[in-house]
């Protein structure tokens, strides 16, 4: 097997509704806040004391997913005879590379319609707290390699595992 399957990522930027609740909370009362602040005359200090948190609140409420798409557009995922390379980065490029022989466990997260992620390693955090490790953004994207939300996901992993065996 000496063929280099190159997979672009997929991605699914609407993977935490669960942050919906508390986005909207935290992105609603900075804007009252700072509507709240500009039109009764207060102090420059208390204008400004707003500004930061509701720039978060508007990056919770929507701009994470369109951080995650520039993101996901920008990293590639290849299967070789010898190895797995990751390239990744939104300004700068990353190169993550795995030996196959040395690859451990994999794991296989299949989604809707073939789409899905391949996990590499043991992941200890997943079953924490109910699994909010695995949680996009969580202890588990920093800590965990994976091919995120690829299409075909279980042709895929099949073929790390046929690579894998080779190698």
């Amino acid at each position: 097997m000496s063929a280099l399957a190159l997979l672009l990522s997929y991605s699914n930027p609407v993977m935490v509704e669960n942050m919906a609740p508390l986005s909207l909370l935290w992105g609603g009362f900075a804007l009252f806040w700072e509507y709240s602040v500009i039109t009764s005359g207060a102090p420059l200090f208390f204008c400004l004391w707003g500004i930061p948190f509701v720039l978060i609140g508007l990056h919770m409420i929507g701009g994470r997913f369109f951080l995650k798409a520039r993101q996901s557009a920008g990293t590639y995922y290849a299967v070789t005879s010898e190895r797995i390379l990751i390239v990744s980065g939104l300004f700068n490029s990353n190169l993550k590379s795995l030996d196959l022989k040395n690859l451990g466990e994999i794991s296989l997260v299949e989604a809707k319609e073939g789409e899905g992620s391949i996990v590499f390693g043991n992941n200890p955090l997943a079953t924490l707290f109910g699994g909010l490790s695995g949680l996009p953004g969580r202890m588990n994207a920093k800590t965990m390699t994976q091919f995120q939300s690829i299409a075909g996901a279980k042709q895929v992993f099949e073929l790390i595992h046929q690579a894998k065996r080779m190698a």
